[in-house]
């Protein structure tokens, strides 16, 4: 028998939910191994990040990091717990991650010059505070062998089942997505992602534009124009908008009229020849391309997806 030691941290403001589900769905993956005749257990420990906690106590294969939802921790994980990441690592553990996690395992330096993924809505904040790191927010999932990180909140589950299949089988995970009845193929993060737009930057001037651009973004407009509109030479209003929104003008349209295609998709029944029409472009394949490109869906298995 093959016996896989789990450690789950349990650190200030994680998701209580993650961590009991993540110990469910392993004990739940022994039930299946037993079911298959596989000679495989799965010994998950959940365990504190505090002082008292002595990590050399145990030899782990896998050390898990949960989502959270508060920023206090993770943004500053403690050096006891970073000590001790690094020394399990370096006995052989695989570290893992899910959304605001991978701010802990960044810390750790492990992730540099190595492609990773978070939460989508905190990709600003990541890109600041670790940009050695090769960040990929359109994957739910990045397995680098011994650093497996996961996006959204409920990547936990997603994180959970590549451990499983790691270290069993694939028949394992699918008897496990029918018993637990959810979707074990493979999908993407920006499938779900939404364009929030920088707006905390400081540049009053910009803001403003940003505020017309929200309004006006079906309508043709050029560089210069906006630049003329807003007293501007078009190369001040260029460094000043991608400073402020880390997007060029052109890109920041984009985005809008692709999001605003999105909620037209999941509130309406319109055409996708309309809704192209309708957030600024006369070429319909060229929305359309634009949006495979930036969502990884058609727009029917868009709608597909989210709305039938």
């Amino acid at each position: 028998m093959k016996n896989i030691k789990i450690a789950i941290i349990d650190y200030p403001h994680c998701l209580k939910s993650a961590i009991y589900g993540f110990f469910e769905v392993f004990n739940l993956a022994n039930r299946v191994c037993a079911e298959q005749g596989l000679l495989y257990q799965f010994s998950p420990h959940i365990l504190d990040c505090s002082e008292k906690t002595d990590f050399s106590e145990n030899v782990f294969n896998v050390i898990l990091l949960p989502p959270s939802n508060h920023s206090e921790f993770y943004l500053n994980p403690s050096k006891h717990l970073i000590r001790g990441l690094l020394q399990q690592h370096y006995t052989g553990a695989n570290i893992c991650s899910a959304c605001a996690g991978t701010f802990i395992l960044a810390a750790t330096g492990l992730l540099l010059n190595k492609e990773a993924t978070t939460h989508w809505g905190l990709e600003t904040i990541f890109r600041s505070k670790y940009p050695e790191v090769q960040l990929n927010i359109d994957k739910i999932l990045i397995n680098q062998g011994d650093i497996i990180t996961a996006g959204g909140m409920m990547s936990w589950l997603d994180l959970g089942l590549e451990v499983i299949c790691k270290y069993t089988q694939p028949s394992v995970v699918r008897s496990l997505g029918k018993y637990l009845v959810i979707d074990t193929g493979q999908r993407e993060q920006r499938f779900y992602r939404q364009f929030t737009p920088i707006l905390n930057h400081g540049d009053a001037l910009i803001l403003s534009i940003q505020h017309t651009l929200k309004e006006t973004f079906h309508c043709s407009q050029t560089i210069a124009d906006i630049a003329q509109q807003n007293c501007l030479t078009e190369r001040t209003f260029l460094r000043r908008f991608v400073k402020a929104t880390q997007l060029k003008p052109k890109q920041y349209i984009q985005h809008l009229r692709i999001q605003n295609a999105c909620d037209l998709l999941e509130s309406t029944n319109l055409s996708f020849e309309l809704i192209a029409n309708q957030v600024g472009y006369e070429d319909s394949g060229a929305c359309r391309k634009l949006f495979v490109r930036t969502i990884g869906l058609t727009p029917s298995e868009f709608r597909k997806r989210f709305v039938e």
